[in-house]
């Protein structure tokens, strides 16, 4: 199945989808809070090494996620009234 353009989806559906993202940032969110956790434990276990650098180089990629999806929606949320 084919995801549709987000211009092309309902009213209700772009909701949805705003919905989705919230939940998702609130995940990355926890996920980088966890993996800091490990970067800390390991630096203070003076274990500093390349397991140190696998968390360290997933936050990075969670940090520097592409937000175009999101500020697209939130620019049609607004076009049609909705938040």
């Amino acid at each position: 199945m084919k995801q549709k353009e987000l211009s092309e989806l309902t009213d209700q559906e772009l909701l949805q989808e705003a919905k989705k993202m919230k939940t998702n940032t609130i995940i990355d969110a926890v996920f980088i809070g966890f993996l800091a956790g490990i970067v800390c434990f390991s630096v203070f276990a003076n274990s500093w090494g390349f397991l140190t650098l696998i968390p360290l180089f997933l936050i990075y990629k969670l940090v520097n996620k592409p937000k175009d999806k999101q500020k697209e929606l939130n620019n049609l949320l607004n076009e049609r009234n909705l938040k």
